[in-house]
């Protein structure tokens, strides 16, 4: 079975965000993304939702969340 790139877990999604793309998971960071990714009006949040549907966004959103509770 192929792996499929979009993360479906916490893990996987913040090996992507740390190792794959080189982010750092500042509090800041985690606090903008939080926002943007609650703002329906945002043109990237609009993207994000016609590219990989609100279930995910939820996910992610979630995950971020989740980080910030971690720091």
């Amino acid at each position: 079975m192929e792996k499929s790139f979009i993360p479906q877990n916490f893990e996987e999604w913040r090996h992507c965000i740390v190792v794959e793309c080189g982010l750092k998971l500042t509090p800041s960071f985690i606090e903008e993304r939080i926002a943007s990714l609650q703002n329906s009006n945002e043109h990237y949040t609009k993207q994000f939702i016609r590219l990989y549907g609100e279930q995910h966004l939820q996910k992610v959103l979630g995950w971020f969340i989740q980080a910030r509770d971690m720091s």
